[in-house]
């Protein structure tokens, strides 16, 4: 709040932001409380505020544009401030700058040994429809090869339209432009590592969104729980993501906005499969990664308008799901990434 009126926890913003500001020195402190929730329980607030933790996720929180509730140092924690002043220091900013003990830090803290900086912040909350929408796609970090435009979307009749006949020729590779959208959907991934693992190559590799959901079988990990926004290094605040869809609901939206689906699984003879550089990735289309351990639901991969199998020198069954995303997700990129022809 602004004008110096009391806080939460008794603080008020003039208080916090000081610089020989009181230092919260009780665990029952409201924002202290908040904090321990959503770093800690990896439970999103009432108001969808969660946890970020360590200078490099709370610099990355700051400079997503996602609303950021209050950010929190420790003692230790104040030789992150010059790296942070000029995100934290402005006299705009609509936030509180808190400070606490090394020891009750440690005790909100969910990583084992913490930076001393943390950050209360809302992810932003877009639907299906506004992902699909050019002012959605934002360019991911340090990326400017990212395709940008979702236009020229259509539905395709055969599912055999998805395959080129021939190798993709580089010099006909469109501009970024010309490349519709590309939708990940995390069906009953568990793993939270593996979710920011997924969301971090999404990012990198020019993904339009990501698209969470459960399978019936099991659901999928919060892309903003602790160890996902860990590891996704911050890409979770950027990418748009639509969270918790029902399986189902999604893939009838996703045929009806005229997205193909491919379905990655794991090899069978005599079925007809695809190795990724035998999609054409610049059409619509959406990735579907399921479970670590059981993979899509066979109906889904039956529904699928085509399967993706990654060919392997070794008998090795699979790779796992964010291994796999990496491969296929890369031969995405090189596709539709913009080709410099002078």
């Amino acid at each position: 709040m602004k004008g110096g009126r009391a806080m939460r926890g008794g603080e008020t913003r003039g208080q916090s932001e000081a610089a020989g500001a009181e230092v919260l020195s009780s665990r029952e402190n409201r924002w202290l409380k908040e904090f321990r929730v959503a770093l800690r329980g990896g439970v999103a607030a009432a108001n969808g505020a969660v946890g970020v933790e360590g200078v490099r996720l709370v610099e990355e929180a700051l400079r997503s544009g996602c609303r950021v509730q209050a950010v929190l140092f420790s003692e230790s924690g104040e030789r992150w401030r010059e790296r942070l002043a000029p995100l934290v220091g402005r006299a705009e900013v609509g936030f509180p700058v808190l400070r606490t003990t090394d020891r009750l830090f440690a005790g909100i803290a969910d990583t084992e040994h913490p930076q001393g900086v943390a950050a209360l912040v809302v992810p932003r909350v877009v639907t299906l429809e506004e992902m699909m929408r050019r002012d959605h796609q934002q360019p991911t970090i340090n990326n400017p090869e990212i395709p940008a435009d979702s236009s020229g979307i259509k539905a395709h009749s055969s599912a055999s339209q998805m395959s080129p006949e021939a190798p993709v020729d580089q010099e006909s590779i469109p501009s970024r432009n010309a490349c519709a959208a590309l939708i990940v959907v995390l069906a009953g991934v568990q793993d939270p590592g593996n979710v920011g693992t997924i969301l971090r190559t999404a990012a990198a590799f020019g993904a339009t969104g990501v698209v969470t959901a459960a399978t019936g079988q099991s659901g999928t990990a919060s892309p903003f729980a602790p160890k996902a926004l860990r590891a996704s290094a911050g890409a979770a605040l950027h990418v748009p993501i639509v969270t918790g869809m029902a399986l189902g609901i999604l893939l009838t939206q996703l045929k009806m906005m005229g997205i193909r689906t491919v379905a990655s699984a794991v090899y069978q003879e005599g079925t007809e499969m695809m190795a990724p550089w035998e999609v054409a990735w610049c059409e619509p289309i959406a990735l579907l990664v399921g479970n670590e351990g059981g993979g899509l639901p066979e109906d889904v991969v039956h529904a699928a308008d085509g399967r993706i199998h990654i060919p392997m020198a070794t008998n090795v069954e699979s790779l796992n799901a964010g291994a796999a995303a990496a491969v296929v997700l890369y031969e995405a990129y090189r596709q539709r990434k913009v080709v410099n022809r002078r």
